[in-house]
């Protein structure tokens, strides 16, 4: 253990943004602990959080005991340390045998240390944190920092998994969970979920993206295989057609157009799926039939009767949802300036 010392030493002090060791050997209560750096009367200290049984708890130690506990930690129990540094990243992996495998990255300059306790909402996934599936899919380079271009689909991601963030009481633990996303597209979301629930929060989950395209699908399987995703599957197929599961936990889609919301929706319900995330898009159909003469001075102008029309399908569609025995909310999904796509229905199944 003298080499994870060494490393250990040169990266806990007040530079250091976090450590999190993962991957026990055996089963354990606590497959993931989280260690940030605070200062108290003067003295840097590090929180050292456990995740058990859905409820979190805290340790708190000085410099000498952080690094004893870690090593220890890495010794008996645990393969796997990422480390986020000021200036750079580690990773450290440990075999069966005890072999310690290290690699280092530049970690993009720029991170902000916030070593109080009262710190400001953090997005879910972090800038400067390299994550594979986001390199692979060009919305981070190699050493983490985000690409120009991709900074409204990071923000994009980071916001949907806060929707399902607040829900998360409302999905079991005690068993695997079943996801679909249907209209899938390059997956973006599918994998920041599975990644969010599986990797960060150690759901057991199972899921499936279907999408209409060939070649997207071939790809995103090589890209779950390349990372290990042995429990996410991508398949060809339509919403309205597709029978392979008899049971659904979280159903989303995002802008899946006109009716194909609808029939994702009516899977849901069917389903019973405790969790629906639906971000419409393209609502021709109401647009194609509505009539009013009350409203003819206002629909005659046709971006406006888009939108209404827009709006009361999806308001139709929250009812219907309500009338199953979800509680529906219909939330900004994200800022009017980065898509006209912007609402998100929610809904949660209740015992009645």
């Amino acid at each position: 253990m003298e080499q994870i010392n060494d490393i250990l030493a040169g990266v806990l002090d007040c530079k250091l943004i976090r450590i999190i060791i993962s991957n026990p050997r055996k089963a354990a209560d606590v497959k993931k602990i989280e260690i940030r750096p605070f200062e108290e009367k003067g003295q840097i200290m590090f929180q050292f959080s456990f995740c058990r049984n859905n409820q979190v708890f805290h340790s708190n130690y000085d410099t000498k005991s952080a690094e004893r506990q870690v090593s220890e930690y890495l010794k008996e129990t645990y393969k796997q340390m990422e480390i986020w540094h000021d200036k750079k990243w580690i990773q450290v992996l440990v075999s069966k045998k005890g072999k310690v495998t290290v690699k280092e990255k530049i970690n993009p300059a720029g991170v902000k240390i916030e070593l109080s306790h009262n710190r400001k909402k953090e997005s879910i996934l972090q800038p400067g944190e390299p994550i594979p599936f986001l390199i692979e899919l060009g919305v981070q380079t190699k050493e983490g920092k985000i690409v120009d271009k991709k900074y409204k689909k990071f923000r994009q991601i980071n916001r949907f998994l806060e929707f399902i963030q607040d829900v998360l009481p409302e999905l079991p633990k005690n068993r695997q969970l079943t996801i679909i996303d249907f209209g899938c597209g390059k997956s973006y979301l599918t994998f920041a979920v599975y990644y969010f629930l599986k990797i960060i929060h150690d759901y057991d989950v199972k899921m499936i993206g279907l999408d209409l395209k060939k070649d997207v699908i071939e790809h995103c399987n090589k890209l779950a295989e390349q990372f290990g995703y042995q429990d996410l599957v991508f398949l060809q197929g339509d919403i309205s057609s597709y029978e392979g599961v008899e049971k659904v936990d979280m159903v989303m889609t995002l802008h899946a157009c006109d009716t194909a919301t609808d029939y994702a929706l009516d899977k849901a319900v069917r389903w019973g799926a405790k969790v629906i995330l639906s971000v419409p898009c393209c609502q021709h159909e109401m647009n194609q039939q509505i009539s009013s003469n009350l409203l003819q001075p206002v629909l005659k102008y046709g971006i406006l009767k888009e939108r209404i029309s827009a709006l009361m399908t999806d308001g139709l569609r929250a009812n219907l949802l309500e009338q199953e025995g979800y509680e529906v909310q219909i939330l900004e999904f994200i800022d009017l300036e980065h898509t006209p796509k912007n609402l998100l229905i929610r809904g949660v199944k209740k015992k009645r």
